[in-house]
């Protein structure tokens, strides 16, 4: 096992390169303006900040009012490591969390994937938006995963009213 300096040394020298930091501020501007664009496109709905997270997920909250009331939320997801984009419904606690996976457990879920209650598991349903994105085709990419997050959350929608 490594030890955190060398992690560290390992770390600065790709930093060195370069090619960390634009990628990087290449993912957190392209999830602003998406955050911005989807607020703009659906006004009633409530957009959160957007999370940085640690290199891990980048992430922001998009809404609708009726899954607000039920102390549910919807996030748009980066998750780093994968190089991939997804939706994820939440809850607005572990309580509200472990409620709706039990409501849900063997019932058919429409392809989404159901989580499990457990430390650090911070989703109730999964839904992969876009696998393999092209940052160099912003317009496309932002459609793509518009389309997807608002088809996810009629998805959600209509199995909570199930």
């Amino acid at each position: 096992m490594q030890t955190l300096n060398a992690h560290i040394k390992a770390y600065t020298a790709q930093l060195s390169k370069g090619d960390i930091q634009k990628a990087y501020r290449g993912i957190m501007d392209f999830m602003s303006r998406l955050r911005t664009s989807l607020a703009a496109r659906c006004p009633a709905y409530t957009v959160s900040g957007l999370y940085t997270g640690y290199m891990d997920m980048t992430y922001f909250a998009f809404t609708p009012a009726g899954l607000k009331n039920r102390r549910l939320k919807i996030a748009v997801v980066y998750l780093h490591e994968q190089g991939l984009f997804e939706a994820w419904l939440g809850g607005a606690n572990r309580k509200v969390q472990a409620e709706i996976i039990k409501h849900l457990a063997g019932r058919d879920t429409g392809g989404y994937r159901l989580s499990q209650v457990s430390p650090g598991v911070d989703s109730i349903l999964e839904s992969v938006l876009v696998e393999n994105p092209d940052f160099d085709k912003p317009a496309h990419l932002a459609a793509q995963i518009e389309e997807g997050a608002l088809a996810f959350i009629r998805g959600v929608e209509s199995l909570l009213t199930m």
